[in-house]
């Protein structure tokens, strides 16, 4: 492991057991990723850029023995998004490469708990450049649709997450519901 990406992690982890409110910690972090962005990229190796031509990808760079923690190197191909998710955790993305577009979502039937009955108004959208760096929260839930645009360039993007990111919340507008699925990554 390079020691920028060690100091990130250690210095990451030291923040999160300080204060444990979520808010607080992305705050925190946000300028943390963003110099890991624009320094030496020596702890990206090919390994982590390993796609696929059917849908995103999810790289595993690091992911904690405790698992509190997991970061990855997620690589966009044009036209491959994520559908629209939770993440049930604070997390902080940081932009290598390209362009990635995030289409957020929000609640509006009030019974956060339930599974089905969900009302999902949609939101605002940002286009992240290179170098952007963004954060999200849970309570009330971070939902969003990730992706690249068609006639875009690839992207590649950094996602730190507030515990092992192996499974997540995936909606259906039309049916009304929510779904807890597992999601793959490579290990890296």
């Amino acid at each position: 492991m390079s020691s920028r990406l060690e100091e990130f992690i250690v210095t990451t982890r030291e923040i999160a057991e300080t204060d444990s409110a979520a808010t607080n910690c992305v705050d925190k972090i946000l300028p943390l990723m963003r110099d890991l962005l624009t320094g030496p990229l020596d702890f990206i190796k090919d390994r982590h850029r390993r796609s696929e031509p059917d849908h995103y990808t999810r790289n595993a760079i690091w992911i904690s023995d405790d698992g509190d923690f997991s970061l990855f190197a997620l690589v966009w191909r044009p036209g491959q998004w994520t559908p629209i998710h939770d993440h049930g955790t604070w997390g902080v993305v940081g932009i290598l490469e390209g362009l990635l577009e995030e289409r957020s979502y929000q609640r509006i039937d009030h019974a956060t708990e339930s599974m089905e009955g969900i009302r999902l108004a949609r939101g605002g959208s940002v286009i992240l450049p290179p170098g952007a760096v963004t954060s999200f929260v849970p309570n009330p839930d971070h939902i969003h649709k990730t992706g690249v645009a068609d006639d875009r360039d690839p992207c590649l993007s950094l996602h730190l997450y507030g515990r092992v990111l192996s499974d997540f919340h995936i909606y259906n507008t039309d049916a009304g519901t929510r779904k807890r699925v597992r999601v793959a990554h490579y290990d890296s």
